[in-house]
């Protein structure tokens, strides 16, 4: 079969294609060498500037070429490395001789040739590239569409702040909250987690087969390789420096990383759950979409496909990025390959991970909430007073407030009547009296709409 959409073996690059279409540039084979291409540019160029007496600093123009190589990078110029790799059968020297090619039309670069990847191991170029795709997924698409996410649902709270709902603990009526205030409990939630993916210092190191900068120092020993080594990693790639490592960066920070979006996804399909159980019992209701069909066979229904999709591709999203997580940090000795293959999978646990959020936000967007249906549920649970009433009758040294109001309600069906009849055989001051004579299920919510009108 010729390889499209439709016979796409996963569907991130076949149903699902145009939904995770922003990752596809940057965490592809395409992306990786792109950012190979990158890496070796800046190295090669700050060899230039190294003050040795073999290799002058380059010149403007040479450097803007070298610089134009990265900034014009082609899905052509990637098919004509991947073409070299079919006679090399290794991917970084691939990368290293399309580089020199490039450098056919210029004297000044074609005499520097040699110092392309200069003595690099492979992993120098691959563990910067890797921590440049997720940079640039990380801060491009993910968090924002995370933000998108976290906006949204904190606009809702405070729209919903004050909309009264019965809360359901062990799936059991108990005390009141707001609409709003559920939904800052999540924001709040995914706030803290948001902060744990952006503060992750995405790592990388080059210094050689085996970290101990053998090769540099075998050509210029006097050299502060290390120092050298550091400033091509932060200043001119922008990624923090990690001075320990075996021919491998450790990807302990991967690890970090992945289980930060882990974090994120867990809440959110505790939230798709619950907003999923919130449709089923009418507190929110669907805005439908002329056109779309929610049974093959019921007509009536519109069902929370969105919600439903979003806890599945997390569910997937998390099972990858946690063998991921427990799967990089562990390399046999000085190197093995078995991170290799699993790292060209960083774009498909992300990209469940985007394709999970598209489809939350999508669902958020036709979510309106049936204030009818929330104050029928608080009107048929009178019962939740007794908390209120017990805790004043404590505060009076009421005797046995709590078997009493136990007794007059467990398993019991509680209307406003019953209760109020309790409330006046009280031996309570007549002004606590009248509050808990005025008090109703939907007006018990605490701070609720005061802690979701703040988030």
């Amino acid at each position: 079969m010729n390889l499209s959409s439709l016979s796409a073996l996963s569907p991130l690059d076949g149903r699902y294609a145009s939904r995770v279409a922003a990752l596809r540039p940057l965490l592809s084979e395409y992306g990786l060498m792109h950012r190979r291409v990158q890496v070796e540019v800046e190295w090669f160029i700050a060899l230039s500037d190294a003050g040795f007496s073999e290799f002058k600093p380059l010149s403007e123009a040479a450097r803007g070429l070298l610089r134009g190589l990265v900034t014009r990078f082609s899905e052509a110029d990637a098919q004509a490395i991947k073409d070299i790799e079919k006679t090399t059968n290794h991917d970084v020297k691939a990368v290293e001789y399309w580089l020199k090619s490039r450098f056919e039309n210029s004297p000044e670069l074609k005499a520097a040739g040699e110092f392309v990847h200069f003595a690099c191991t492979s992993e120098d170029i691959n563990n910067t590239s890797h921590g440049l795709m997720l940079k640039a997924a990380r801060e491009q698409v993910m968090l924002p569409t995370l933000d998108r996410i976290t906006d949204k649902l904190a606009t809702m709270a405070k729209a919903l702040a004050a909309v009264p709902m019965l809360s359901r603990t062990h799936g059991q009526t108990a005390s009141p909250t707001t609409v709003g205030k559920e939904i800052a409990n999540v924001v709040a939630r995914l706030r803290n987690a948001r902060a744990r993916i952006a503060d992750v210092q995405l790592l990388a190191k080059m210094n050689g087969a085996v970290g101990n900068y053998n090769a540099h120092l075998s050509a210029w020993p006097e050299h502060d390789w290390e120092a050298f080594s550091k400033n091509v990693i932060e200043q001119q790639l922008g990624l923090a420096f990690n001075p320990y490592t075996i021919q491998i960066e450790p990807h302990d920070y991967m690890a970090e990383l992945f289980d930060a979006f882990t974090r994120v996804n867990t809440i959110l399909i505790d939230w798709s759950r619950d907003v999923w159980g919130y449709i089923s019992v009418g507190y929110f209701k669907q805005r439908t979409v002329a056109g779309e069909i929610g049974s093959s066979t019921m007509p009536h229904k519109v069902n929370p496909i969105d919600f439903e999709n979003a806890e599945g591709n997390f569910g997937l999203a998390n099972a990858l990025l946690t063998h991921l997580s427990q799967k990089l940090p562990i390399s046999r000795w000085q190197r093995d390959l078995t991170d290799s293959t699993v790292l060209r999978n960083m774009g498909v646990a992300l990209g469940y991970a985007l394709l999970g959020y598209e489809s939350l936000i999508k669902g958020l967007d036709k979510l309106e909430v049936n204030e009818a249906a929330l104050a029928e549920d608080l009107d048929s649970a009178w019962e939740v007073l007794a908390e209120p009433i017990q805790t004043v009758m404590r505060r009076y040294a009421l005797p046995n407030p709590y078997e009493r109001l136990k007794e007059l309600t467990r398993g019991k069906a509680i209307t406003r009547e019953s209760i109020q009849t309790f409330i006046n055989s009280l031996e309570l001051p007549e002004a606590e009296k009248q509050r808990l004579l005025a008090l109703t299920p939907g007006g018990y919510t605490g701070k609720a709409t005061e802690l979701a009108s703040r988030i």
